[in-house]
């Protein structure tokens, strides 16, 4: 059953990934969750919180306008 609802994050897309660890509150992994059933439902492909949470981010900053005015990025940092 697909639904006419339209939601922020739209269909994902195939990207390099590196792997980062977090702790969030048993609340928002339960939102995580619903956004990732309503996310399957509309856009007809199972997905789950951990393959969303990069795209979540990565909208929620390019729609920030105080990060984007900030200026340069962030030097890297080298590593050995």
């Amino acid at each position: 059953m697909r639904t006419t609802k339209t939601l922020r994050l739209g269909p994902l897309p195939k990207t390099e990934s590196v792997k980062l660890t977090f702790a969030c509150p048993a609340c928002l992994k339960a939102d995580l969750d619903r956004y990732a059933a309503m996310h399957a439902q509309t856009y007809g492909e199972a997905v789950d919180a951990m393959t969303l949470i990069p795209h979540m981010l990565e909208a929620f900053m390019s729609g920030d306008r105080g990060f984007k005015r900030g200026g340069q990025a962030i030097p890297k940092v080298a590593t050995k």
